[in-house]
Parts: C-alpha cells; sequence; structure tokens
C-alpha cells in the first residue's frame, strides 16, 4: 500500500458527520497528496476567463497561483476575455472600493497581493476594451498585452516547462 492510498483510507474514514461537536474540521485533517514545493527554475502559469463575481473559478485561480508562488514557483497569471475585467481597480458601488455585495473587491485585494509577492499578471487589451474597461483602470502591476498573446504565452510557459491551469467559465 503506497502512503497516498494510506491517506485516502485515512481520508473516508474521517468523514464529518452533521452531529459531530462543534469545532470539529469539515475538511477532515488528512491531506491527501505531499506538499509539494517548485524545483529550481518551475513555473506556474494560468489562463483566466470568467468574471470573478459570476464566477468562483476566476477567485480561485488567483489563490492556485499565489499558494503556487508562495511554494517557489515563477507564477504568472494571463486575464483574457471577459476574465480581463477582473483586472480593473476601480470596481465598487455606489464608489469605487465600496462592496454591494460581501466579496465583491476580494479579487482586487487577491490581485494586489499577488503583485506584491512577486507574480505576474497579464491582461488582454481587447478583452478590456469589448466590456468598456480602459488601461488606466487597472490594478498598478497589471501588464496589458495584445489579444494574439494569448496563445504565445501558452506556448511560452509551455517551452518552459510550467504547469499550465487553464480557467474558462461563461
Amino acid at each position: 500500500m503506497t502512503e497516498l492510498d494510506d491517506n485516502i483510507a485515512k481520508s473516508l474514514a474521517e468523514i464529518p458527520h452533521p452531529s459531530l461537536p462543534k469545532g470539529t474540521n469539515i475538511y477532515g485533517s488528512t491531506k491527501l497528496f505531499p506538499d509539494y514545493q517548485a524545483s529550481e527554475g518551475q513555473s506556474w502559469f494560468a489562463l483566466v476567463h470568467g468574471i470573478a463575481h459570476e464566477s468562483s473559478v476566476s477567485f480561485v485561480a488567483i489563490l492556485q497561483a499565489t499558494r503556487a508562488l508562495r511554494k517557489g514557483f515563477e507564477s504568472a497569471l494571463y486575464f483574457y476575455g471577459p476574465g480581463s475585467i477582473n483586472c480593473i481597480a476601480n470596481r465598487g458601488f455606489p464608489t469605487t472600493g465600496d462592496a454591494a455585495f460581501p466579496g465583491e473587491t476580494n479579487i482586487n485585494a487577491a490581485l494586489e497581493t499577488f503583485i506584491a509577492e512577486g507574480g505576474t499578471v497579464y491582461c488582454c487589451r481587447f478583452g478590456l476594451a469589448l466590456h468598456g474597461a480602459r488601461e488606466e483602470d487597472l490594478i498598478a502591476g497589471v501588464i496589458p498585452a495584445h489579444p494574439l498573446d494569448v496563445q504565445d504565452a501558452v506556448i511560452h510557459y509551455a517551452n518552459k516547462g510550467a504547469i499550465i491551469q487553464s480557467n474558462f467559465m461563461v
């Protein structure tokens, strides 16, 4: 039996039940896979197509890229199509920075953290324009990119041997 098999058996044995005492970890305590760290020169690249407040997939992609960065991966995100509007700094209602609903500006804070910790964020200029946003609306540190760069960015990171994650949500 492998370590993974042992961890799966432990995890299945600890499935929580609603009648468990308060404070019990609803996710269980057994992590199945080892906590991998990057080897020298490893990269993580994620394509993000979905809109943050319509899909948690975009937000989770940022969290995963941040975790990869903290594990030592050179980490980059590329927002394209409607995903491009995730990169705008002037989100908020009724005024910029205000949240009309809980979590509305979480993606801004997550991107700012990712950039501050050394992550790279690209944003498709065409996606911005299609959705009425301008380059001057971008979160500080986001790099505007030509629409033809989407495919070439994938090729660039694939040639580096990057782990590539693609998030597409409509």
